[in-house]
């Protein structure tokens, strides 16, 4: 990819909309695929009191629509403002309690498991059916939009084209392949007090490419090396599993 092109990419842009100043993609194409779109304001005259305790809004008790939700509430219902950094909110904005609290568990996605998916870590990557596995180095575009593979070649896959990832645990064997329209992860199946001690070891992923008919797919695998790159991809596919979890909640929405 030229310089050109990726400065494109990335290129940014200071917009003021009803909720607050965002910083998004000059090129809308170009936008992250864990972003969210603002929600349509519930009217006013929609909304004579609030709701979530119901108080009548007056000259006193004034109403406010929380930037997150879009729905009406009174000041000590939505009171808190909270970064939202999926809508490319440049500060923190005015959310409703139950938004807060969600915007709240994201932020760690964008202060932790994104700075890491963005380092990239070094995996054995099988692509199809190929026996012969690539050590490669994978991180995610500055961008957010690709998983970027680097080995002795190069390859770049669309998050939005991405159908179907598995998070690969220790003592498990792939087996009969999921739908491919759903997300699936292993990690995400299993009881809380196991899916905190068990370890990922891998991804399985599949993911559609222009004009194929059949889904692609690709094994991300942790090398067996006795140094800190083997933990580098245990927290790089921890990553990616939150990542995969609010993707898959975007495209719900």
């Amino acid at each position: 990819m030229s310089s050109g092109v990726a400065a494109r990419r990335d290129a940014k842009k200071l917009v003021r909309s009803p909720s607050g100043l965002r910083m998004v993609p000059e090129h809308r194409a170009f936008g992250s695929p864990f972003g969210l779109e603002e929600p349509q304001w519930v009217p006013d005259k929609e909304c004579p009191r609030c709701m979530q305790c119901d108080a009548k809004f007056d000259f006193i008790t004034r109403k406010h629509h929380c930037r997150r939700c879009g729905k009406c509430f009174c000041d000590r219902c939505c009171s808190q403002k909270v970064p939202l950094r999926r809508m490319c909110f440049v500060d923190p904005v005015r959310q409703c309690a139950e938004c807060a609290l969600v915007s709240h568990r994201e932020a760690e996605f964008y202060d932790k498991q994104l700075k890491v998916l963005l380092s990239g870590a070094t995996f054995l990557v099988t692509f199809g059916d190929s026996e012969k596995p690539e050590t490669m180095v994978c991180r995610l575009s500055n961008n957010q939009r690709c998983l970027i593979l680097d080995g002795d070649s190069h390859h770049e896959i669309e998050i939005a084209h991405v159908c179907t990832v598995q998070i690969l645990t220790e003592g498990f064997t792939p087996g009969v392949e999921k739908d491919i329209h759903t997300y699936t992860s292993l990690l995400g199946s299993l009881p809380a007090s196991q899916a905190g001690s068990t370890r990922a070891t891998g991804m399985f992923l599949q993911y559609t490419e222009p004009g194929a008919e059949a889904a692609a797919q690709l094994r991300l695998v942790a090398g067996e090396d006795a140094n800190g790159s083997k933990r580098q991809a245990a927290a790089w596919l921890a990553a990616m599993h939150k990542a995969t979890k609010l993707l898959y909640e975007s495209r719900d929405q």
